[in-house]
């Protein structure tokens, strides 16, 4: 049964306490505008905290992966390590007195007579929410729902499987012969954290890949506000090719389309290497091809090898569940995969969407902003106040 409506609520709903939903509410509030966040885990910056390895720094600088009003500071790592970050989400939540509500899972949003109908439930006692709000935010983050392949005999895997969101560390997998499959930024920098523990490793590589260091994305990025794509790819490829050689003559084939067209295409990350394809020419880890079957503890391949292994993660990334919730989609705001679809964060009735545009912590930065400015102009032309739109339970 639902709580009754009580008190007075803020004008504006976000859903997601990760990096998008803390910008959204701190943006908001810099402008005078009162927001709720509901939040599905028991913190703030949860995948961070929670679901990220323990070695993951940072691949971008520490200038463009800050959020709005809160730079790092300078004597901070340039990339910074995963608990660093942490402590920054949580020092942000706290610096803009973001309006929590922890362990709530939303169920339902509906636009329902000009206002945003939420439906959520309190984890900690089970008991039915319901919020309302003139404007809702959906900032719920790229990396919601693991995703796992469908391999035949799976479940016939006599050894350990797990997903990359639980993986921490290489400890206990000295002498094991561990297979990751997955060759973007996590499985690559997985495998190397295997190697470098002294496991057996080897890593499915089934596609094509840019393969770059952190200071020619770093250089090639910013160049964006003085060269077109194109010319960006090519100084980025012939930076690559001086450093990599052809990266394919290891496994790691690259794709005709260059790294940041490609990025602007499909949504590809290139891949930041940390040290792994070091380990990759020196064998230290074996590239294989697709996975093909499995049975017991022996994991057959593309090109009909068999290999025995004790582990296999699955660094086979994530998908949005936004659209399980969101019953009313705003018109195209929101695609089938519960990413982006089309280049504002705004659609219609109030609704917006905050990081879910493949643009990482700069994502998260400019999607807040715009946010706040297109509510509290709607607000001020109203003529309403920024903390007195509808009920909350």
């Amino acid at each position: 049964m639902a709580t009754p409506a009580t008190g007075i609520a803020p004008p504006v709903i976000i859903v997601g306490a990760g990096p998008s939903g803390l910008a959204a509410s701190a943006c908001l509030a810099r402008r005078g505008v009162a927001s709720l966040v509901l939040e599905r885990d028991d913190c703030v910056g949860s995948l961070w905290r929670k679901r990220a390895y323990d070695r993951l720094h940072l691949h971008l600088p520490k200038q463009i992966s800050a959020l709005p009003h809160a730079p790092h500071a300078d004597d901070a790592p340039d990339y910074l390590p995963r608990d660093h970050f942490v402590r920054y989400l949580d020092a942000y939540a706290d610096r803009f007195d973001v309006r929590t509500r922890l362990r709530r899972e939303v169920r339902a949003a509906r636009f329902v007579d000009g206002r945003w109908e939420v439906e959520a439930v309190d984890l900690g006692t089970g008991e039915a929410e319901r919020h309302a709000a003139k404007f809702l935010v959906v900032a719920t983050g790229e990396f919601d729902e693991r995703v796992l392949p469908e391999v035949p005999g799976l479940d016939t895997f006599t050894g350990e499987a797990m997903h990359s969101r639980d993986y921490a560390s290489a400890e206990g997998m000295r002498g094991k012969a561990v297979l990751v499959v997955g060759c973007g930024n996590s499985g690559m920098e997985i495998a190397l954290d295997l190697a470098e523990g002294g496991a057996a490793t080897s890593i499915v590589v089934r596609g094509e890949l840019h393969l770059m260091t952190r200071e020619i994305m770093s250089a090639s990025t910013a160049l964006f506000a003085y060269l077109p794509v194109w010319m960006i790819d090519k100084l980025a490829l012939l930076a690559c090719f001086l450093v990599f050689g052809d990266t394919a003559k290891h496994g790691l084939p690259r794709p005709a389309l260059g790294p940041f067209a490609r990025k602007l295409l499909i949504n590809a990350y290139p891949v930041i290497d940390v040290g792994t394809y070091s380990k990759v020419k020196s064998g230290q880890i074996q590239v294989l091809p697709a996975m093909t079957s499995i049975d017991g503890d022996m994991v057959e391949f593309a090109d009909g090898r068999r290999q025995r292994f004790d582990a296999i993660v699955f660094a086979t990334g994530y998908r949005s569940t936004a659209k399980k919730w969101l019953k009313s989609h705003g018109d195209g705001l929101i695609g089938d995969n519960g990413m982006a679809a089309g280049r504002s964060p705004k659609g219609n009735n109030g609704l917006y969407r905050a990081g879910l545009a493949g643009r990482g912590i700069y994502g998260s930065f400019t999607d807040a902003q715009f946010i706040a400015e297109d509510i509290s102009m709607q607000l001020q032309g109203s003529g309403e106040s920024g903390n007195d739109t509808g009920n909350v339970g």
